[in-house]
């Protein structure tokens, strides 16, 4: 049986850190610090040791990915040359992690790599559609004085989803792509209109003619993967008055069973993370059917329609804006997905 690739390099990690805990460097975090900014901080590059560090630190961190000021972190990769076994350890983590891991292009220069968490989700297919782009922007609203727009995000949010399923061995189709811009961790996302769609499509202006155009993409995939576990997750973030801030909400097409176990296991993850993460905060994002919504009522896979806040809303813009924040997003729906398939 292959290794969960993940689970091994915990491991090792942890025997290092058994063997020669002395020799591990450690830091304490400090008010306004993300795991990039620590990391970079120390010198240590923060993309390839992302993943490993939040292996080490996972049970001290918030939401999943938030560092907590005044705690002592495990900083990954510190080569010890005291101790033989442990130079021995993390050759054997780093070729490991060669083995179990790929590049995708999408993701940009330094996203790319994939590394291999888990098989929990292989032979599965996910349809990715992050709402708008193209000639359409979406939602508008305002930041430090900057325009930003809706499609911007939600594709961000979307490749960072389509990252955590590949890493579980799902097989990902991203239905609306830009080769520009892969995933981001700025607070302001630079708005352009070049996304095209599935097998570089152009997007059309009209709106029912966009909508049209994914539900085909998307049916016709379907078809081609007939027999297979088949799923679709749509990503937009909502506009609504600027003094409403919402939490986020799931729909599903009102007949389809598979649909609606999809949104309520997403929606029950985030109820989950908001009671362990925020306790005093009551939780009041829903799922329901909605299939007034073109795309709920037109596809053919089960489907969660996700609705991640509102862009105009000066609360909802840090869950939308801050980079840590959409990981979070991203990995809390990539477990509900998870629920989803393995139940409870």
């Amino acid at each position: 049986m292959k290794h969960n690739s993940f689970t091994v390099i915990f491991l090792l990690v942890f025997s290092v850190f058994c063997v020669a805990q002395d020799s591990l460097k450690t830091v304490v975090a400090e008010p306004g610090d993300g795991i990039l900014s620590l990391l970079r901080k120390q010198g240590v590059n923060p993309y390839e040791a992302y993943d490993e560090f939040v292996a080490l630190n996972h049970h001290d961190l918030r939401d999943s990915v938030h560092l907590v000021a005044g705690r002592i972190y495990v900083l990954p990769r510190i080569k010890l040359d005291t101790v033989a076994i442990v130079d021995s350890l993390q050759l054997q983590s780093k070729e490991i992690k060669e083995l179990e891991s790929d590049s995708y292009d999408i993701f940009g220069e330094k996203h790319k790599t994939v590394i291999a968490k888990s098989e929990r989700l292989e032979g599965n297919v996910y349809y990715l559609v992050s709402g708008h782009g193209g000639p359409d922007p979406g939602a508008m609203g305002v930041y430090a004085g900057k325009a930003i727009a809706e499609d911007e995000y939600a594709y961000d949010i979307t490749l960072r989803l389509a990252k955590e399923l590949l890493a579980h061995g799902a097989e990902v189709y991203i239905i609306i792509q830009d080769e520009n811009d892969g995933i981001r961790d700025d607070f302001v996302l630079e708005i352009d209109h070049d996304e095209v769609a599935y097998l570089n499509k152009t997007i059309p202006l009209n709106q029912l003619a966009r909508l049209k155009q994914r539900v085909d993409i998307v049916n016709g995939l379907y078809k081609e993967n007939r027999g297979k576990y088949q799923r679709l997750i749509v990503t937009h973030v909502d506009s609504r008055s600027e003094n409403q801030n919402i939490d986020v909400f799931f729909y599903h097409h009102e007949k389809s069973k598979n649909g609606e176990k999809l949104a309520e296991s997403i929606h029950k993850t985030f109820g989950a993370k908001y009671k362990k993460y925020q306790p005093n905060r009551t939780y009041s994002g829903t799922f329901e059917d909605r299939t007034s919504l073109y795309l709920v009522k037109k596809t053919h896979p089960a489907m969660a329609y996700i609705e991640i806040g509102n862009i105009r809303n000066k609360k909802d813009q840090i869950r939308i804006l801050d980079p840590d924040n959409r990981q979070a997003l991203a990995k809390w729906i990539s477990e509900g997905v998870l629920l989803d398939f393995e139940g409870e």
